[in-house]
Parts: C-alpha cells; sequence; structure tokens
C-alpha cells in the first residue's frame, strides 16, 4: 500500500513510537498519578516528560499549560464550548474550519447567544486578513482559525492574526492539527491563546492522543469532572492545572508513544520534513497538469500552502476514483468532504466532493510518479 493520507493520520509511525507504547503497557503499564508506588510513578514521570517536551517544543509556558485529550476535537470543545463566552459576544473564524471548530460554535450560538463571522477565502482559497479586520469588533472575544486548511492546504498567516486579536483584545484559539510538527509554531512569536492539535498526523504518534496547551488562564470551565488521582475529598474539580482540565486516567500508552514521536520529528527537524512534502508536492502538481480533465484547488504559490492537494476529474465521481486507486493501485488517499463541509460549499464541490492527496515524511517522488501514472491511466479509460 502506498499511503497518501497523512492529513488524516500519518502512516506509516517511527519505529521507536510502537516500542514506547508497548513499553508502557508491559512495564509500566501503572495509573499516573493514583498511587505513590514505583509503577505508577513511572508512568506520571513520562507524563511529566512528554508535558514538558511539548511546552518546550511550542514555547509554552511549562508543562503545567499542557492538557491531554482523546483527539483534537475534544481539546477544541474544550477551548470553545469552556469558553466563558456571554450572550451578545462575537466570534471570527473562516470558512476553511474543521467540523471539530464548526459544530461547537454552532452549539455556542444555538445556546448561549453568541453570533459568528465567517470569512470567505478568495478564489484561491486564500483568507483575508483585510476582511478578517473589518469583522472583528470590540464585541468580538475570539478569533478561531485552522493554521491550514484540511482539504486546500491554505496556510493562514499567524502574525497578521495575531495583530487582529491583540487591536480588538480577543483571544487567539488555533487548530494547528494539520501543521503540528511540519510548520514552526511558537506560542508567544505567534500569539497563540490557546493551541489545540492531533498527536497523530504530522506530530508522528499514535490515535487517541490530542493536546490543548494554554498560555494564561482564560477561565475555562471543564468539560468533564471525575477522578484526579488529587483532591480526591473535593466534590468539585481540582482548581490546579493541569488536573482541572484532564479528569479520568490518561492514555499513558499512546502519550508515551507521542513522547517518542515528538522527539523523532525534534531529530528529524521540522524544516527538513516541510521543504521534502513541499518537493512532493511540487511534483504532484505538475504531473496533474498533465491530465486533461482535472480540476485543482488550493492556492497557486507553494509557500501557502501545506503538502495537501484536493482535486476532481470531469468523467469520474470523487468516491470512485479513490475506490480504484485503493483497489487496483493499492494507493490510500481520501474522497468526500473531509469533514468541512463549509468548505466544499465555498468551493461548490459540495454535490461532488474531491479526492484529498497529502504527503507525509516516508513518501519518495518515486511514489509520487506512480500516482501520477495511475491517475493518467484512469482518466484514459473514462
Amino acid at each position: 500500500m502506498i499511503y497518501f493520507d497523512h492529513a488524516a493520520s500519518s502512516y506509516p509511525k517511527p519505529k521507536a513510537v510502537g516500542e514506547a507504547m508497548i513499553e508502557a503497557v508491559n512495564e509500566y503499564a501503572a495509573n499516573p498519578g493514583r498511587g505513590g508506588h514505583q509503577l505508577a510513578e513511572r508512568a506520571g514521570r513520562v507524563i511529566q516528560e512528554a508535558r514538558n517536551e511539548l511546552a518546550a517544543f511550542f514555547n509554552a509556558p511549562n508543562g503545567k499549560h499542557v492538557w491531554f485529550y482523546q483527539n483534537a476535537t475534544m481539546a477544541l470543545n474544550q477551548a470553545i464550548s469552556g469558553f466563558p463566552f456571554k450572550e451578545g459576544d462575537h466570534i471570527v473564524t473562516t470558512a476553511f474550519e474543521h467540523n471539530s471548530v464548526l459544530r461547537p460554535l454552532h452549539q455556542a450560538a444555538k445556546l448561549r447567544g453568541i453570533s459568528v463571522t465567517y470569512i470567505q477565502p478568495d478564489e484561491d482559497g486564500i483568507i483575508s486578513i483585510d476582511e478578517m479586520r473589518e469583522a472583528a469588533g470590540e464585541r468580538t472575544k475570539a478569533i478561531i482559525v485552522s493554521h491550514a486548511s484540511n482539504v486546500t492546504g491554505a496556510i493562514v498567516p499567524l502574525k497578521e492574526v495575531k495583530q487582529i486579536a491583540e487591536e480588538v483584545g480577543a483571544i487567539l484559539i488555533v487548530d494547528a492539527s494539520q501543521t503540528a510538527g511540519t510548520l514552526s509554531i511558537n506560542m508567544e512569536r505567534d500569539g497563540i491563546d490557546l493551541l489545540a492539535f492531533a498527536g497523530h498526523k504530522s506530530l508522528l504518534g499514535p490515535q487517541g492522543t490530542g493536546v490543548l496547551i494554554s498560555k494564561h488562564d482564560y477561565q475555562l470551565v471543564p468539560l468533564m469532572h471525575g477522578g484526579t488521582g488529587s483532591y480526591s475529598e473535593s466534590s468539585t474539580q481540582p482548581s490546579e492545572w493541569p488536573d482541572r482540565y484532564e479528569a479520568g486516567t490518561l492514555n499513558t500508552p499512546g502519550i508515551a508513544g507521542l513522547l517518542a514521536a515528538l522527539k523523532d520529528v525534534k531529530k528529524r527537524g521540522i524544516d527538513e520534513v516541510y521543504q521534502h512534502e513541499q518537493n512532493l508536492l511540487a511534483l504532484f502538481l505538475k504531473g496533474l497538469r498533465k491530465l486533461e480533465t482535472a480540476e485543482v484547488f488550493g492556492p497557486a504559490h507553494l509557500h501557502q500552502r501545506l503538502a495537501v492537494c484536493s482535486f476532481r476529474l470531469k468523467e469520474v465521481e470523487s468516491h470512485e476514483l479513490a475506490f480504484i486507486l485503493d483497489e487496483h493501485y493499492g494507493m490510500a488517499v481520501r474522497a468526500g468532504l473531509h469533514c468541512a463541509p463549509m468548505t466544499h460549499h465555498t468551493l461548490e464541490t459540495v454535490d461532488t466532493g474531491l479526492v484529498r492527496v497529502s504527503f507525509g515524511p516516508y513518501n519518495t517522488e518515486e511514489e509520487v510518479k506512480q500516482l501520477v501514472e495511475a491517475l493518467i491511466e484512469i482518466e484514459q479509460a473514462f
């Protein structure tokens, strides 16, 4: 199988990831923070090391500001649904958001009386900073952006968004699920208040891992209440971090795997990974120009996008094309609406969906050439 679905989840993982997870299960499968014996303490040390490494990697204040969740969706729900919005508050976001942002915002608008402005992209898929600035005002309490679209790969310039947030006194919430591990992210430099991301995409960690990093205390209301291993006599969730936002047993094997993955990413180097994936994207886009019926979406300039490319062929339904690539060529791609329905409404592809190809650090130029050849054969067949 040739894997081109890294925007959904990275594969394969570094060898050290599986080894770390097996070690956690076989050698210290105790409950971190729930006992003073050696195994529980060892599990707790691994969890704390992961917090500290992630805090340093994204330039957060310290490990207590790093909270673990099952996935980025849960992290974003904690950031959005847990934020103390009041009736009449306003949020600025984009039409390129994933359902992990859209659905919590819909609930907040419905139940809490807030208003939301969705900034539409231009014909190249670029979000207008000027329009975002015009939309933000004195009632704007938060600006929420996906650092990069999971459909078009279009990158939102955080430096400019940061300035807008500072001008109106809003917090900046960033969904970095597509960029964490591929683009440099510095919470202080980029003005990010709440940073959410998945551990299983460009960070190369296992599924079942998500993270929310909070730069300061924004008085988030915990979405989950339960056991923390601390202050057990209290009937309410502890106020101390990270316990306040991490009820229940943590996924120690997953977090151990994420820690190993993060070390691999740091050793490999973000800039090197980014350039490798960009080279593959350039090669693929060049190949797509050989097809007569291919319609490609996303920014024309590579520096404005990640190695994510969505397209469709005029004569082949998107899901059928993905099925053919899988069954006849052994190639994994993603077809459909990619959990980003507003994006497809904007692109006018909601009825057809698109085929998405996304590259990772282990893909090769030869694999990309094989994909282009397969698409040419399919187009000719239809």
